[in-house]
């Protein structure tokens, strides 16, 4: 998991390895791999649980998203990124893996395989859900969104995710699917028919709570509905598809472009064609960064504003070499040129320097988007980046479903 991480994942990650009252050795196995490797942590719990550890590791959590695995990895991490996706760019609040989907490639036996999915039928029939596997050991949740939806959930052990799942979506959370690739553990010692049995008594408990109204979802649907600016703002929301960004970009240009053949004309009347040139350069370098973040990258409040500005900056100095290159070559060749010969050369040189600026602007934005911080839940710490949360439960009774 950790060679993983240092490859494969673009983000700061901390591993919590969640022992809950293990009568074997994991708890001294995890204390060991803390000393020896400096992003794994442990919580240990005098209760057994799982739910338990899941809602004292989530809670307590200071990153912007956290993922819940089994310690065996059943799932191919290659599902990790997929997962966690959505709740980092703010699409989604939970995320699932799905063992059920027709694009899941899954390796178990035939008994799990008819109680997995009788288990979720049941659910579909009797609460409606429209998720397609409650119980796989693979979920990812952000932070904002547990520290009000897990007080809810009663239960500890484990149905704690499936009522997490159902009351999340009664109360409008957006549930993100992800198929994933699952192998079962054959040396698993859940009690079937015990789990079961407490299943379908949470089932029933949640069923007479929403007919009789005693859970009550209006605070959860609130705070969902009513994030409020400062959040939204805080997050970054780049518009990562390319074709898109072009296309945004383009007009931005277009009119930048416009805008500079007009600015340097009338400046053009009354000083040389180098001053006039540096000033209709500098107004619409700042005025096309600006239109830029909002439009072409969806970058929305001041958070790396000073950073993007100084980027088109360094952009603009480059089209600012370039154009003034060009008008210095071309009174080389040919002393007397017309002012429209100037403009021409000019906006050929412009649009090669917006070029340079879109593939700026561009790495400066998506990285942004991109990187996560430990520390974004407490606003007197540093908020720019988010860190990923991974916490690994196991407990005496074994581990996935």
């Amino acid at each position: 998991m950790n060679a993983y991480l240092d490859e494969w994942v673009p983000y700061s990650a901390i591993i919590t390895v969640a022992d809950n009252a293990s009568t074997d050795s994991t708890l001294d196995v995890a204390e060991r791999l803390s000393r020896e490797l400096e992003r794994v942590d442990v919580l240990h719990l005098d209760q057994k649980g799982r739910g338990r550890a899941l809602k004292q590791a989530w809670t307590e959590s200071r990153a912007e998203v956290a993922v819940y695995m089994d310690v065996d990895l059943s799932t191919d991490l290659r599902a990790l990124l997929p997962l966690v996706a959505p709740l980092i760019s703010g699409h989604s609040d939970l995320a699932i893996g799905t063992r059920l989907s027709r694009h899941s490639k899954v390796v178990r036996g035939p008994k799990r395989e008819f109680i997995s999915r009788s288990y979720n039928a049941i659910l579909k029939s009797t609460l409606a859900v429209s998720f397609s596997d409650a119980q796989c050991g693979f979920k990812a949740i952000r932070t904002d969104v547990a520290r009000t939806l897990l007080p809810m959930v009663e239960d500890n052990n484990w149905f704690f995710d499936t009522e997490m799942l159902v009351i999340g979506s009664r109360a409008g959370l957006r549930i993100h699917e992800v198929p994933v690739d699952w192998v079962d553990d054959p040396d698993s010692r859940v009690d079937i028919a015990a789990t079961a049995m407490e299943d379908l008594r949470g089932i029933a408990r949640l069923a007479k709570g929403f007919s009789k109204g005693s859970i009550r979802l209006e605070d959860l649907s609130y705070a969902v509905a009513h994030r409020t600016a400062h959040e939204r703002e805080a997050m970054p929301e780049v518009r990562s598809g390319l074709l898109g960004q072009i296309l945004r970009f383009g007009i931005i240009g277009a009119a930048s472009t416009l805008a500079y053949m007009v600015l340097y004309w009338a400046l053009r009347m009354g000083m040389s064609a180098q001053v006039a040139n540096f000033l209709a350069l500098l107004i619409t370098a700042v005025l096309n960064t600006a239109a830029n973040r909002r439009f072409t990258f969806g970058v929305k409040g001041g958070q790396g504003a000073l950073k993007h500005h100084l980027g088109g900056l360094a952009a603009f100095g480059l089209g600012l070499a370039l154009t003034s290159g060009s008008l210095f070559l071309l009174k080389a060749l040919h002393a007397e040129a017309h002012k429209g010969l100037e403009l021409f050369v000019l906006v050929v040189a412009n649009l090669v320097a917006t070029l340079i600026r879109f593939l700026t602007l561009r790495l400066l934005m998506n990285r942004d988007s991109r990187h996560v911080d430990e520390h974004v839940a407490h606003p007197d710490e540093d908020s720019e980046d988010r860190r990923l949360g991974a916490s690994l439960d196991r407990e005496e009774a074994g581990q996935a479903r």
